[in-house]
């Protein structure tokens, strides 16, 4: 049995992994489809209209300004699966990078490098990302790079050590005797097997880096309004959370399902991936 069929095999008895999986290519349709799905323009006004209940008319009622929480709700999908998507493949390529050279040359540079991961580990990780993003100057485009270069550590650390096992493999050494040249041992040879562990965190980063989105949009240092996010949406309704409970509960809902969705694909991910937690499906 190839692989990969044996990967899917394991991956598609986790019924709550496929569930994640089913859902979060929901998620994705939504917010590809969300200029053609959304009824209103999710910056359209209307005084008359201002905190209605949903209805008919508006599913999930509106807001403070009359703008339809559920056209807002749609086009904040796109914001914040950007955010978490640009941020984690900004932190996976460092981590990857570090874990690399720091698993391959081992001695001074592993050490060097390690430390310095040690370090950036010390730092309270959102309040490192408050303060930069407070310095920079908050923005879609802030949030995405200060969320992606404050979370590659656990990444880097997860390749190091996949490559100080599979560097010592016969193929490796192989490569190396015959005079291959670094770069390729390291990209071409040993990096496509030391993915797996990668992939499953990378999953696990997405919902961390949504979660980061929606704090500190909840904080105003996330995506400005008039920009839709789930996290601004969440702190224009604290203002009116026992007079308007959707303008809460809705965002509330939509982020906890995403979260949820990517957490539930990443341990199914890690199961099917690990031949040591397999026999235990």
């Amino acid at each position: 049995m190839s692989e990969s069929k044996s990967f899917w095999r394991y991956f598609k008895k986790n019924r709550l992994a496929v569930g994640g999986l089913v859902m979060i290519v929901v998620i994705f349709l939504i917010a590809g489809l969300a200029s053609f799905v959304a009824p209103y323009d999710p910056g359209q006004t209307g005084v008359s209209l201002k905190l209605d209940a949903p209805s008919v008319n508006h599913f999930l009622g509106t807001d403070q300004l009359g703008r339809d929480v559920f056209s807002r709700m749609l086009h904040g999908a796109r914001v914040s699966l950007s955010v978490g998507f640009v941020a984690v493949a900004i932190s996976i390529f460092i981590g990857i990078l570090v874990g690399a050279i720091a698993g391959y040359y081992s001695g001074w540079i592993d050490g060097v490098l390690m430390r310095f991961v040690d370090i950036m580990l010390c730092f309270p990780s959102f309040f490192l990302i408050l303060t930069v993003v407070a310095v920079l100057g908050p923005s879609l485009l802030n949030v995405m790079i200060v969320i992606g270069i404050t979370s590659w550590m656990g990444t880097s650390r997860f390749v190091r050590a996949e490559f100080l096992s599979l560097r010592e493999r016969d193929f490796a050494q192989a490569a190396k005797a015959l005079g291959v040249s670094d770069r390729r041992i390291i990209f071409r040879l040993i990096l496509p097997n030391a993915l797996a562990p990668v992939f499953v965190t990378a999953t696990l980063d997405v919902a961390t880096a949504i979660l980061v989105e929606a704090g500190l949009s909840f904080l105003g240092f996330g995506v400005q309004p008039p920009a839709p996010s789930w996290g601004n949406i969440l702190t224009e309704g604290r203002t009116y959370i026992f007079d308007a409970w959707w303008l809460t509960v809705f965002p509330g809902l939509a982020i906890l399902i995403t979260v949820l969705s990517f957490n539930l694909l990443g341990e199914g991910l890690r199961d099917a991936l690990d031949p040591r937690l397999r026999g235990r499906r």
